[in-house]
């Protein structure tokens, strides 16, 4: 009898046991549930709030979607100082001795002709954007789904800057960015332009990226760092793809909260209706083959204080509204131009992915990446060429730099490397 009553007690123990371990299973899985689909509302939210209305939507060949919205419509002007903002539709003052290929000899405009030829957007083989429009790459939702957080989209990692001055190299490389670069500091300085090379690097790891751009700087190295930033970069984590993409970039508290690549928040606002930000550029150069580069300059209008940005000679592409900035709004204390890579040593060995072409600078031309005509605007909104140009690099057998000058291609240097090889394991 009391073995009988001990069985069945046993059993309706047996039963709870297993009635609580399925509520948990279900509690978990609802709440898995519910923090999914709240992932995916914030997901919709930030997608809602990035992608305006468009006048005409263009599918790029490469699989974009670029749509063209009103130019009053941007992401710029969800900024709350920006609600009444009047656009400037051109600068007021351009720098004086802009590079002009009028200027050089016959012979050596005809050299630079066959050296560097016209470059372009995959999208405008399916069209281009009404006047008065802006063309903007659709984000879809894989592309946030991507980053680490829907907040963190769009916007680089911390400590992403190469700091020349540092004695501590280990402070440097610590975030896994690495560098090849040329730069000038010790003055101030109201814009910088460099004409640079195009290539499609290899990535090794997806978390990975490799750019090549110029660096406008204020503020020290710490937690109010300014920065203005353009060039080319292939990022699969933040575009999905291995393809070479014209970039922008903007901070002004050292990546912590403020800025992004492109038009990935507010800030940047853009008047041309012909160049998309983060589109795929084309074509690339080829090792021993063509060689194709675009001409970037970003200078300060000294009127409105605004810091412009141009693409090639006949695309100004718009304007950060000097209040987005501090140390800016006034002037740069340092110019950085060159390339960087994300180092995040697959397997505890160095990885290899490129920068620039993926060969060493010694290489030369056609076979190593270059930035060529390297230029500074100086207080009286004249370019110049830059005095007394420092090189950096963590580790020269991963990377390396080396700069030269001569009548044709000004100042200039070969940047680079293949990253993991036998000097750099």
């Amino acid at each position: 009898m009391g073995d009988a009553h001990f069985s069945r007690r046993r059993t309706r123990i047996g039963v709870l046991l297993v009635l609580f371990w399925m509520l948990g299973l279900i509690s978990l899985s609802c709440a898995a549930r519910l923090g999914s689909s709240r992932q995916k509302l914030l997901v919709q939210k930030h997608l809602n709030r990035l992608n305006k209305p468009a006048v005409k939507t263009i599918k790029s060949p490469d699989g974009d979607i670029i749509d063209c919205v009103h130019i009053s419509h941007q992401p710029a002007f969800d900024h709350p100082f920006l609600k009444d903002h009047k656009i400037q539709m051109r600068p007021n003052y351009h720098p004086e001795g802009l590079f002009d290929e009028n200027k050089v000899s016959d012979t050596e405009n005809e050299k630079a002709k066959q050296r560097s030829s016209p470059i372009t957007q995959l999208w405008h083989m399916n069209g281009k954007c009404p006047q008065g429009t802006i063309p903007i790459r659709r984000t879809k939702e894989d592309d946030v789904l991507r980053a680490s957080s829907v907040k963190r989209y769009g916007k680089k990692k911390r400590r992403a800057i190469p700091q020349p001055r540092s004695a501590d190299p280990d402070l440097i490389s610590q975030s896994g960015h690495q560098h090849a670069i040329a730069y000038v500091e010790g003055g101030k300085y109201y814009g910088a332009k460099a004409t640079i090379n195009v290539w499609e690097p290899k990535i090794q790891q997806p978390n990975e990226f490799s750019l090549s751009q110029l660096w406008i700087l204020g503020g020290s190295f710490g937690e109010d760092l300014n920065s203005i930033e353009a060039g080319w970069q292939v990022s699969p984590d933040l575009y999905g793809d291995n393809n070479t993409r014209l970039f922008t970039y903007w901070t002004s508290d050292a990546y912590q909260a403020t800025g992004c690549y492109n038009l990935l928040c507010s800030g940047f606002i853009q008047i041309n209706s012909e160049i998309a930000m983060g589109a795929s550029i084309s074509p690339v150069s080829a090792y021993r083959n063509s060689q194709y580069d675009i001409s970037i300059l970003v200078w300060k209008d000294p009127k409105e204080g605004h810091w412009w940005m141009q693409f090639g000679n006949d695309y100004v592409l718009g304007y950060w509204p000097s209040f987005l900035f501090s140390y800016l709004a006034d002037s740069a204390s340092m110019i950085e131009w060159g390339g960087e890579v994300v180092n995040s040593e697959p397997a505890g060995h160095h990885t290899s992915t490129q920068m620039g072409s993926g060969r060493f600078p010694e290489e030369g031309f056609g076979k190593s990446s270059y930035f060529r005509n390297i230029q500074v605007v100086d207080d009286s909104n004249n370019l110049k060429a830059p005095k007394e140009l420092g090189t950096f690099t963590e580790e020269s057998n991963c990377y390396d730099v080396q700069t030269g000058s001569n009548g044709d291609w000004g100042h200039y240097f070969y940047y680079g490397g293949p990253g993991r090889n036998p000097n750099c394991p």
